[in-house]
């Protein structure tokens, strides 16, 4: 049975989510920490529940989920899955961080990257990945379709969906994502988002005003 974490990090109160089992094997999702507060909220929990991080996920690039990519890549010695499409996101991170009026540097780890209907494995819970760009050109959703849950990033909130104005943003294409490869799931499927509340598949059909 899976378990997930979330936290709250940095200036935008961006969800930072932990996946793990019984094993103790965990994947670290959208790692947003950004000072040594958050870092020690994050570790401890590790340490404590004596996970051991197997996977570095991203749903996509944008700076406030991967304020502690670095020192997540440091510290467990794991390679970071994306999409390629994300890449000049990534790649964009110092210019990023000087537009918010702090310092940031270029992050240099080890990537995967994984393309819609791509399949994850922890321990036998398989996740699929859809590729829903409009958000960014390269975000993605993890879907457990057993436990019918899935991270969605910045893809789709409680009642809302992620802002298109940004590089490469596009809203014709995100709505157009969503309604065809994530409103078709079962109406039970939780939605844990980049920030925000969880929600429902059921729910956002019904009620996200971006859909009436």
């Amino acid at each position: 049975m899976l378990q997930i974490q979330g936290f709250v990090f940095n200036f935008a109160s961006e969800n930072t989510y932990i996946i793990y089992n019984e094993n103790k094997n965990a994947w670290l999702i959208d790692p947003g920490n950004m000072n040594d507060q958050e870092t020690k909220a994050i570790s401890n929990f590790i340490t404590e529940n004596g996970l051991k991080i197997q996977k570095i996920l991203l749903t996509h690039a944008h700076i406030d989920h991967v304020l502690g990519l670095q020192w997540a890549f440091d510290t467990f010695k794991v390679p970071v899955t994306m999409h390629k499409d994300d890449q000049d996101v990534l790649d964009m991170l110092q210019a990023s961080g000087m537009r918010f009026g702090f310092q940031i540097n270029p992050v240099k780890v080890d990537i995967e990257y994984v393309n819609e209907g791509d399949e994850l494995d922890l321990d036998g819970e398989k996740f699929k990945i859809y590729h829903v760009p409009g958000h960014s050109p390269g975000s993605v959703v993890y879907h457990n379709e057993n436990q019918q849950f899935m991270i969605s990033g910045d893809v789709l909130f409680e009642g809302s969906i992620g802002r298109t104005d940004l590089y490469k943003g596009n809203y014709e294409q995100l709505i157009e994502g969503i309604k065809t490869k994530l409103f078709i799931l079962d109406g039970k499927t939780q939605v844990f988002s980049g920030h925000g509340n969880p929600t429902t598949i059921g729910f956002e059909k019904e009620y996200n005003p971006f859909f009436k």
